[in-house]
């Protein structure tokens, strides 16, 4: 998928939401349990209630990896239900890799080939040559990991070398890799008050938000900082969405928790007269 389709798709869904699809044993409705596949028929029942809603479904990789070859082919039905149903939705593989330029290159073509997913997320710790691999592929998106929403951020993202914060850094140098063109990036929501300088250094890439939700990032102060003409964010919501109810009437749940999201980012897109 190219960029401008996912701006397009964004514009006439009147909205840049995307579903974190962090799906966990313990925490599916019960009743699921007796399924062959829990994992996926949870999966399946989520994205047909809510694929009107957003524009991009995230499966986090290790919540399938969790469960063995069982898991694994749980996140291949997932990627092929979206893929062969919804060609619509952007895809993300939610697998922080990043490694050696052969190990690199495994894994663009593990997820970008046979899965066949739009997009993946990049630890970028190893430069360049880590990263390039899944830079080389054509509309397909690497999402590099800048400055995440989780505490231990501070660790060593906003720790400055030369007077410049690491995450800055790694924005800057990024630019210049080869294919620089497919890179988005992961600003969490929860960091909305960096997005201004970030923006001063990548005015138009799309960011990948997490922590809006369950994780009380504000979705006001994301747009107020980083929207851009042609939209540039996805922001994720995970846990608030899939996990709004334990019942039967889980995907119901989880249809009304995503429209309640996408009406306040309609309302953002129109009070930015980007519609």
């Amino acid at each position: 998928m190219t960029t401008q389709d996912l701006v397009q798709q964004i514009r006439m869904k009147k909205s840049f939401l995307c579903i974190g699809l962090d799906t966990d044993l313990e925490k599916i409705p019960t009743h699921l349990l007796q399924e062959e596949d829990p994992i996926f028929e949870f999966n399946k029942a989520i994205i047909d209630a809510t694929n009107h809603l957003c524009v991009a479904y995230k499966p986090n990789i290790a919540f399938y990896e969790a469960y063995g070859i069982k898991g694994w082919k749980s996140l291949q039905r997932t990627i092929e239900y979206l893929n062969d149903r919804y060609p619509e939705q952007f895809t993300i593989a939610d697998a922080k890799r990043g490694d050696i330029g052969n190990t690199s290159a495994r894994y663009a073509k593990a997820f970008f080939e046979d899965l066949n997913f739009d997009s993946i997320t990049i630890a970028p710790y190893m430069g360049k040559d880590s990263v390039e691999p899944f830079l080389s592929f054509e509309n397909k998106h690497t999402i590099l990991l800048a400055l995440t929403s989780n505490v231990g951020a501070f660790d060593f993202q906003t720790k400055k070398i030369d007077g410049i914060e690491l995450y800055k850094e790694v924005l800057q140098t990024s630019k210049s890799y080869k294919g620089a063109h497919n890179l988005m990036y992961v600003v969490g929501a929860t960091k909305a008050e960096y997005l201004k300088e970030i923006r001063e250094i990548i005015p138009n890439n799309f960011l990948l938000v997490p922590g809006v939700g369950a994780q009380g990032g504000s979705l006001e102060e994301v747009c107020e900082h980083g929207i851009t003409p042609d939209i540039g964010l996805l922001v994720n919501s995970s846990r608030g969405i899939i996990y709004a109810s334990t019942g039967t009437d889980f995907a119901k749940a989880a249809a009304n928790k995503a429209s309640d999201l996408q009406v306040q980012m309609q309302k953002e897109l129109e009070s930015r007269n980007l519609l």
